[in-house]
């Protein structure tokens, strides 16, 4: 079976956000994910990280945890660590 240059690049990618989170929106922010890396299956569960996740928006993206005052600034800087 003949992998794709898309699937290849959405298995190197391990993005996680936090359902339990207060500062983004699971369902406003999972499509903007998917934008930035296409394919990738994004986790959605508690990560266990309230005590920033209590005061800022993040994103869990190839290993580190990326915070920013709101959901698209998070994105934004999460993008810079998208593997492609």
């Amino acid at each position: 079976m003949e992998t794709t240059d898309r699937e290849r690049v959405a298995s190197r990618n391990d993005i996680r956000i936090c359902d339990k989170c207060k500062h983004i929106r699971v369902k406003s922010m999972l499509p903007k994910l998917q934008k930035i890396a296409p394919g990738t299956e994004i986790k959605v569960a508690c990560k266990s990280y309230c005590g920033p996740c209590a005061r800022k928006a993040f994103v869990f993206i190839n290993g580190r945890y990326v915070t920013a005052p709101t959901e698209d600034e998070a994105i934004e800087i999460a993008s810079k660590y998208v593997k492609s």
